[in-house]
């Protein structure tokens, strides 16, 4: 306790560290029912953080390129000690970062933490959410295997749809016409730099607006006396809670890993055929089973077309939801925005249930 206070007594002659003391010892975080669902922003970003460790630590391996990438990364899971656990965990932690990352958008949702003061920072959300997607898709080329390859083909084809701009957005994706070795090199630089740096900038600022606002209380302590409303100090109850919940999300990540290696599969051949039923990962199934019941027309344009222009417009609109509701008065229920929420949840998993088949 004496080496302790002689730290950071060391500390605060020279940074004075007082006014980050106080704000961490004054902050309260709300106490109630449905509290647990605050944790998954918590969750979200230890993940992302599994991610980076497992990344950098990948990246002294690994090789872009046709010839080198597969081969580093099987190298990688058959002769690099522990290598084989650290791609799973990169790649379990990946899956598990998007589930989060989407159950803390709906808390947010449903708990209407979106209204004013705090639009900001669900448009920050909402830009963090799509990037952690653009992650899951160009992390998905790296190992060259034969799923990735087609899955991506498919992938970018969809984006070559698109009316207009369509096209150039496709050939900027593949640096190029086709995925070769080209669009590898790219959605490397896109994966390890651009990304990155992007998300930890807008992450940062994420952050910042949580701070600085607090935590949204529910909308059923309107008319609580402040005196009768529950809180619990974010240092050290609430950190403690969240540091809890990360060791129970490392075990469940180190037994996937563990006991559900993730496989490497074969080498991609650009001149082979696409093997039957090829999928996109679990987080766009949904989309892409929507996309097999539109009929090939649908009035007068290409049912493809229709239905990535519905999904932007819906991606348009979900990331406009704070303006809908603007004159919702603060505390009130809005019906049409809950049966909106519950409606895109069924369909997402109905769909991607439906395309896991």
């Amino acid at each position: 306790m004496n080496n302790e206070s002689k730290l950071m007594r060391w500390f605060n002659k020279r940074y004075d560290l007082s006014p980050f003391e106080h704000f961490a010892k004054e902050k309260k975080v709300p106490d109630f029912k449905g509290s647990f669902w605050y944790y998954f922003g918590g969750v979200s970003l230890f993940l992302f953080i599994v991610q980076v460790v497992t990344g950098i630590l990948l990246l002294m391996y690994y090789q872009p390129g046709a010839q080198t990438a597969y081969e580093s990364v099987r190298f990688i899971v058959t002769k690099v000690e522990f290598g084989w656990l650290i791609r799973s965990i990169h790649s379990w932690s990946a899956n598990l970062m998007i589930l989060s990352v989407f159950i803390h958008m709906f808390s947010v949702y449903f708990t209407k933490a979106f209204r004013t003061p705090r639009e900001l920072t669900w448009y920050s959300g909402f830009l963090l959410m799509s990037l952690t997607l653009v992650f899951g898709f160009s992390g998905y080329l790296l190992p060259w295997n034969t799923l990735s390859y087609f899955a991506t083909k498919v992938g970018t084809e969809i984006v070559g749809v698109v009316p207009v701009v369509g096209i150039p957005l496709m050939e900027i994706l593949r640096n190029g016409s086709d995925v070769t070795t080209a669009t590898l090199t790219r959605f490397f630089g896109l994966h390890v730099a651009v990304l990155p740096a992007v998300f930890t900038v807008v992450l940062g600022i994420h952050l910042l607006f949580i701070q600085v606002q607090g935590i949204s209380e529910p909308e059923s302590w309107k008319d609580i006396p402040e005196s009768k409303k529950n809180h619990i100090p974010f240092f050290p109850n609430f950190v403690l809670r969240d540091v809890l919940l990360w060791l129970i999300v490392l075990n469940v990540l180190a037994i996937l890993a563990v006991y559900f290696p993730w496989e490497l599969g074969h080498k991609a051949d650009p001149f082979a055929s696409a093997p039957a039923g090829i999928k996109p990962e679990w987080y766009f199934l949904f989309m892409f089973e929507s996309l097999k019941f539109l009929p090939s027309k649908f009035l007068g344009l290409d049912g493809e077309v229709v239905g990535v222009m519905f999904f932007g417009l819906a991606g348009l609109l979900w990331f406009l939801i704070p303006l809908w509701d603007s004159r919702t008065p603060k505390g009130s229920r809005n019906k049409i925005i809950n049966y909106v929420g519950i409606a895109v949840v069924l369909y997402i998993i109905i769909l991607t249930t439906i395309g896991a088949r």
